[in-house]
């Protein structure tokens, strides 16, 4: 009886790893970048369907709402969505693996503990608003400022290429700014970037997101 158990357990065992190896790893390969948390906000004048695509260079890894082949929600002026079945959203989420490389040829070096500081002055200067810019620090401030210094590049065309937004009915202002960085552990001369940002006007969309380069 004991010889059958044992045979039993190593069955089970056996069965457990080889499901675990037939499971899908949806973490990003060290040579991938993985775009992290880009969030879309919408802010229309007045109540307004709005359908959001996006046309991305690389995989999903996660989405919320779930993604489908688009995003279709009602937006309220105060950036409140809605989806089909009334569920509540205040933005929506996706993060991917791509093959885009970033531009680092301009940026700004910073130590990791004034981090905080540099971010709560820069991201006004990108047009995020005061909650925005809260939100984009909360989430990336715990992974940098541990770090002896963080190279920083607010990506462009590198970006939007690789992740081309479709948005109807088009917003008269899109603010996209994605933070491309690097922890290294000493300080490297860089030319800084100029950074500048759209006035908001009308229906507004406004998308931030980064990956951290390894």
């Amino acid at each position: 009886m004991k010889k059958l158990l044992k045979i039993t357990a190593f069955l089970i065992c056996v069965m457990l790893l080889l499901s675990a190896c037939g499971k899908k790893n949806i973490l990003p390969p060290e040579d991938e970048p993985y775009d992290a948390k880009p969030v879309i906000y919408l802010y229309p004048e007045e109540e307004t369907e709005v359908s959001v695509k996006l046309d991305y260079s690389g995989k999903f890894t996660s989405t919320y709402p779930e993604y489908n082949g688009g995003w279709k929600v009602t937006a309220m002026p105060d950036g409140t969505l809605f989806d089909e079945n009334g569920r509540e959203y205040y933005c929506l989420f996706w993060e991917g693996v791509s093959k885009a490389e970033y531009d680092f040829s301009k940026g700004f070096c910073v130590p990791g503990d004034e981090t905080m500081e540099f971010l709560e002055e820069t991201l006004p200067k990108l047009g995020l608003s005061p909650k925005e810019a809260n939100e984009f620090i909360i989430y990336w401030l715990p992974r940098m400022q541990g770090n002896e210094y963080n190279l920083i590049s607010f990506q462009s065309n590198a970006y939007t290429d690789s992740a081309k937004l479709s948005i109807e009915p088009e917003p008269d202002t899109l603010i996209r700014v994605f933070m491309a960085w690097k922890p290294i552990d000493e300080f490297v001369e860089i030319e800084p970037q100029e950074l500048s940002a759209p006035e908001r006007k009308g229906f507004a969309a406004v998308e931030w997101g980064g990956a951290e380069i390894k």
